[in-house]
């Protein structure tokens, strides 16, 4: 492949990605002030922070999953120019939204009622309890904003969610300090505060991007296009994509999260210093996320174009560049953990173990930066169900007993329970790559663009 035609399409992908970069950063930036600020505070309620979140993001992120298939969907009408199915399709969205934005409080309610079945520390039960059930008040209407941004990123335009999360992780900044320090004449809530403080910005989020959607002129196709008669087999074909999406994700971040409820039983500077290196592995994994997101839209632009023989270009070209990315970020995390680790806490113990934590996250950089670029692809060409086997195969069948059986059984301890999530991500990598070789191989790669 010519270099121009290599250095032309990463270009594409980097215009796309960069905003999506950049606005993921922010939101994780977001989880990042909550640890940093409740580790200025006490290790109870960083500890508290790392089990609540670890109960509140499984149904966040199934929704987030289930609505990615709006981003595969609009980029394949909006490359064959088929505006009137994007209209159709984001009507019938806001039914679906409303109805997972009920579902996902009562999930997070009934978490929290379970949490007494985990054997934890009774201090960060309670605490934990409290913080997960103020971030449940703001999840109707994230889940209604992650309508709107898949929307506009299967259109190509992803500039929008950069400035609001940038927007939005300054206000989660004021609001922690107004609810959990007790400023501005509020009580000091702690961990509860920061929950309260989130549920303020997923309110904010939507309200913004709605505002800029009606207004900017690049949507504006959207409501001049006639409307045509409502055809429901959109919304079956939403949910068959965006179904195993959803399956995928929960599973992934479902084993990161039974890991942390693991940690939770050694106790609470084992659960702080795995919040601190799964925070800094969070915020890495935003880069090849943002890579995976627009490496779908330009799989899915070329599909919609008819101009099919991009598919591979594109899709390899991706997963190339996320995989470059990641080597650059374990670099980082190879030589500087002490100085990344000072950012988050003071206590001693929780550095010294977070430091040997992120010497495993480095190591699973390069793995999970292929195996989220070549699921980006695969969703693309809306292949999802694959993706979902793998996920449910390599996670819960392999990565998981090997966490528990090399922390527990074998007695090694935090260090041991990553190593489970370092075989996972690695074998998801080898086998989502060549299943997008094996799906993309018909028909000879031209780099016209």
């Amino acid at each position: 492949m010519p270099d121009k035609s290599i250095t032309r399409e990463l270009k594409h992908n980097a215009n796309l990605a960069g905003p999506i970069v950049l606005a993921q950063v922010a939101q994780v930036a977001m989880g990042f002030t909550d640890t940093v600020m409740a580790g200025r505070i006490s290790p109870l309620d960083l500890g508290a922070i790392a089990v609540g979140v670890n109960l509140w993001i499984l149904p966040y992120l199934f929704c987030v999953g289930l609505l990615m298939a709006v981003s595969s969907m609009t980029s394949h009408y909006f490359g064959a120019a088929h505006f009137s199915a994007i209209r159709d399709l984001m009507r019938q969205v806001g039914w679906l939204v409303l109805f997972l934005g009920v579902a996902a409080v009562a999930a997070v309610w009934l978490m929290v009622q379970g949490l007494g079945l985990l054997a934890l520390d009774a201090d960060i039960e309670r605490v934990a309890g409290a913080y997960v059930k103020a971030v449940s008040f703001g999840l109707p209407a994230v889940i209604g904003y992650l309508a709107l941004r898949f929307l506009s990123e299967g259109i190509g335009y992803t500039r929008p969610m950069m400035l609001i999360q940038l927007v939005a992780l300054g206000a989660n900044v004021l609001a922690n300090w107004v609810f959990m320090f007790g400023k501005l004449g509020f009580p000091a809530m702690g961990a509860e505060g920061a929950g309260w403080a989130t549920a303020l910005v997923m309110w904010l989020q939507p309200g913004l991007l709605l505002a800029y959607i009606y207004r900017h002129k690049r949507y504006r196709f959207i409501w001049i296009t006639p409307v045509e008669r409502r055809d429901w087999s959109r919304l079956r074909e939403l949910v068959r994509v965006g179904m195993p999406i959803a399956v995928t994700l929960v599973a992934e971040v479902g084993m990161f999260a039974a890991v942390a409820l693991l940690m939770g039983t050694l106790g609470v500077t084992e659960v702080a210093a795995h919040q601190v290196a799964l925070n800094v592995a969070a915020m890495a994994f935003m880069i090849p996320l943002g890579i995976s997101s627009a490496t779908t839209v330009r799989v899915g632009h070329a599909i919609g174009e008819g101009r099919r023989s991009l598919v591979r270009f594109r899709g390899l070209v991706g997963i190339g560049f996320a995989a470059s990315c990641m080597m650059l970020t374990a670099s980082v995390l190879f030589l500087l953990p002490e100085q990344i680790v000072a950012i988050y806490t003071r206590d001693a113990a929780v550095q010294a173990l977070a430091v040997q934590l992120l010497f495993m996250a480095a190591l699973f950089q390069l793995s999970d930066g292929v195996q989220i670029s070549a699921n980006g692809a695969l969703r693309g060409m809306k292949d999802t169900l694959f993706p979902m086997g793998v996920t449910l195969g390599v996670y819960w069948i392999v990565g998981l007993p090997l966490s528990w059986y090399l922390g527990f059984e074998r007695e090694i301890g935090p260090r041991g329970l990553w190593m489970g999530l370092v075989a996972g991500l690695s074998l998801a990598a080898v086998l989502l790559v060549w299943r997008f070789l094996l799906l993309s191989r018909g028909g000879s790669v031209s780099a016209s663009d």
